[in-house]
């Protein structure tokens, strides 16, 4: 059976955040051959192109990472009806320079959480848009926009009942989506 990787790249640095507590659910619910890894963007710098050619060691640490895997997940909140600075910084800095994007034709998906009842409709949409201009071929289907409610993160830290069967219908059709689009 063949080894996929893939990275989770949540775009809230909180560490309680609802979105980290959904992204390590799902990394319990990789199929059978899959391993998902969370890649840190914490620590990364404001992107600045003077930086282009002798980045940082956090910057180098992430584009390997990112380099390394088969497939991106991103796990975003919203903020202000878009992506978080934190996360745009993260595509920025992996996207170059120039001509070195580490996104370039890796098969991505989006899902997010808030409490809001529209979940991370606006966030995803435009991030959705980066994704396109990076050539990542994205998951269109199922949307994932998801509100936090009681119930919906067992004590353990999985996906409740009522969500489990959903979430993981995702989960699955991203790996078949990474298998189709896989480099």
């Amino acid at each position: 059976m063949s080894q996929y990787q893939v990275a989770i790249i949540v775009g809230s640095l909180r560490k309680a955040s609802f979105n980290r507590q959904l992204a390590q659910a799902i990394s319990k619910m990789a199929p059978a051959g899959w391993t998902f890894t969370s890649v840190d963007i914490g620590e990364l710098p404001l992107y600045n192109q003077d930086a282009d050619g002798h980045e940082v060691a956090p910057v180098k640490q992430f584009r390997d990472a990112v380099r390394s895997v088969d497939a991106v997940l991103f796990v975003t909140p919203e903020y202000n009806r878009s992506v978080p600075g934190v996360l745009k910084n993260a595509l920025d800095q992996g996207s170059r320079p120039y001509g070195q994007s580490v996104w370039d034709g890796k098969p991505a998906a989006v899902i997010g959480m808030s409490v809001g009842a529209i979940g991370t409709a606006l966030a995803q949409q435009h991030l959705r848009n980066v994704l396109a201009y990076l050539n990542m071929p994205t998951l269109g289907q199922p949307e994932m926009f998801l509100q936090a409610k009681d119930g919906f993160f067992n004590a353990d830290g999985s996906i409740g009942e009522n969500s489990n069967a959903y979430i993981q219908k995702f989960v699955e059709q991203f790996a078949a989506w990474v298998v189709q689009h896989k480099k």
